[in-house]
């Protein structure tokens, strides 16, 4: 998809092409001065890239640096936009997500700015998001820092021993972070294995998750907030299982975050 329509004031500015992470081409003010970021990992990487006096506007859910949550205008959330609020920043760069954000809102956004979009569903494309933003905002050289020291981290990650393991992001009704996923991407890096086969992120019984028997259950902080008392409902029916609350950032977030999930994930008690 070619963007086509900009405001008067990005028409006089210099222009650069790229493709987003869904193959569209986009054409914005190069270095954007005006970004507003959808994605709350997202936006914690812009921070970490250094460009906070260009970052204009985040969603509520951006709660990472606690100083631009505190500061940075509101957008509204990741599925709902403020879109009033979005024209008054007069971004000349948005920066949102294939998954966390809703599609109808993307296509009004992208209809007015240059919207660019990434689509993250294992650590390659994670990757790739981080030196793609790097490019985006004329911050190579930190980027490519930063993928290094991610790495190396990760080259002294745990890895546990391969029990069978059920990432649990919902209740009401179950659901578990299945293949094609980031999260999955994770559980694979600390050597756990994925007892889930199907893609994405599936609903579950209580009846299959007891049939899956896993031997390991984490229920992640986010989106749904797990609390002791589901650990204890859970238990009731598999008490062989392992049952953990875990830090849905460090399993979920695919930016900077990273840099601090090889410290929690050594310190899971497995």
């Amino acid at each position: 998809m070619r963007f086509q329509r900009m405001p008067l004031y990005f028409r006089a500015m210099k222009v650069k092409q790229c493709f987003d992470q869904l193959g569209r081409t986009i054409e914005f003010n190069f270095p954007p001065q005006r970004i507003v970021s959808l994605v709350p990992s997202q936006t914690e990487l812009l921070y970490d890239l250094g460009v906070s006096d260009r970052v204009v506007g985040v969603t509520k859910f951006c709660v990472h640096p606690d100083s631009w949550y505190k500061a940075k205008p509101k957008v509204g959330g990741t599925k709902i936009f403020h879109l009033d609020v979005i024209d008054e920043l007069r971004p000349d760069l948005i920066i949102g997500n294939k998954e966390e954000n809703e599609i109808e809102g993307i296509r009004q956004l992208s209809s007015k700015y240059p919207v660019w979009m990434s689509d993250i569903t294992n650590w390659e494309s994670a990757m790739q998001m981080i030196s793609g933003i790097g490019n985006l905002i004329d911050a190579r050289a930190k980027a490519n820092s930063l993928m290094e020291d991610i790495n190396n981290r990760f080259e002294n990650v745990k890895r546990f021993e391969p029990l069978q393991t059920l990432y649990i992001i919902w209740k009401k009704p179950w659901m578990a972070a299945g293949k094609d996923t980031f999260i999955d991407s994770m559980i694979s890096k600390i050597g756990l294995v994925n007892c889930i086969d199907q893609g994405r992120y599936p609903e579950l019984t209580l009846e299959s998750i007891i049939k899956l028997s896993p031997e390991v259950i984490l229920l992640s902080s986010e989106p749904f907030p797990f609390k002791e008392k589901h650990i204890d409902e859970l238990q009731q029916v598999l008490p062989k299982s392992k049952i953990l609350l875990v830090d849905g950032e460090m399993f979920s977030w695919y930016g900077s975050r990273l840099l601090h999930a090889p410290d929690y994930f050594n310190s899971l008690a497995l």
